[in-house]
């Protein structure tokens, strides 16, 4: 039976991810895993966090990736960064104050700019949003107070807060990552049947209780899987 799991934001914790994947999913080539982004900053191996989905990908996995704002940080810090000679940008600035710091450690990167070209590259590739047959799959969410939601690109990345409108969406769920939500709310939203679901429990927060856990949802039996942080 193929299976359609939906994981949010990782944060760089790779050993909590291989073994959510490996030993709680145990994927197969049958299945379809969706990832809402921020695999970087925050936690311990970025890079590493990177490298494993290209390596499910490589491998004949069905892998679909989507850009949370971490990555849209990286990737603009980049690209302003290989215009500089020495002076750190706004943009750099302001990732840093959000994970960077940990991020450049583990490619080995004193700036932006050292990062390699193929990493840019592939969080360039990822997609702003998925539409599903029962869903949309989206990193943060999306604005329903314009007429077509799917216009707002930096609200997919970024927004913190929002209503979902029925007729906009149509008729489909929007799961999103972004805004760490405690255990017990995520479990609420599902059982419930909101027209939203939070997945964000916050992987990277340590002895904050109901958080600190990386989740895998699946889409068609409504399970979720809970992996305790593992990187700490």
């Amino acid at each position: 039976m193929r299976n359609r799991w939906v994981i949010p934001d990782v944060h760089g914790n790779i050993k909590t991810l291989k073994s959510l994947i490996e030993h709680y999913i145990e994927l197969s080539k049958d299945d379809e895993l969706y990832f809402l982004g921020d695999y970087i900053d925050r936690g311990p191996d970025s890079k590493g966090v990177i490298d494993y989905i290209m390596s499910l990908q490589n491998s004949g996995y069905s892998i679909h990736c989507i850009r949370g704002n971490h990555e849209d940080y990286c990737i603009r810090a980049w690209e302003d960064d290989k215009k500089r000679f020495f002076f750190k940008g706004r943009i750099e600035k302001e990732w840093r104050r959000n994970g960077a710091t940990r991020t450049l450690m583990s490619f080995n990167a004193k700036r932006p700019r050292n990062i390699d070209k193929m990493y840019i590259d592939w969080m360039r590739n990822t997609k702003y949003y998925i539409e599903l047959d029962k869903c949309i799959l989206v990193h943060a969410g999306l604005n329903f107070g314009i007429n077509n939601p799917f216009d707002d690109i930096r609200s997919m990345m970024w927004i913190r807060d929002f209503k979902v409108d029925k007729n906009k969406a149509g008729g489909k769920k929007v799961i999103h990552g972004h805004v760490p939500v405690e255990m017990t709310m995520i479990e609420l939203f599902k059982n419930n049947k909101y027209d939203f679901l939070s997945l964000d429990n916050g992987v990277y927060y340590n002895n904050k209780e109901g958080f600190g856990n990386l989740l895998a949802y699946n889409i068609d039996t409504e399970e979720i899987l809970i992996q305790p942080n593992i990187d700490f």
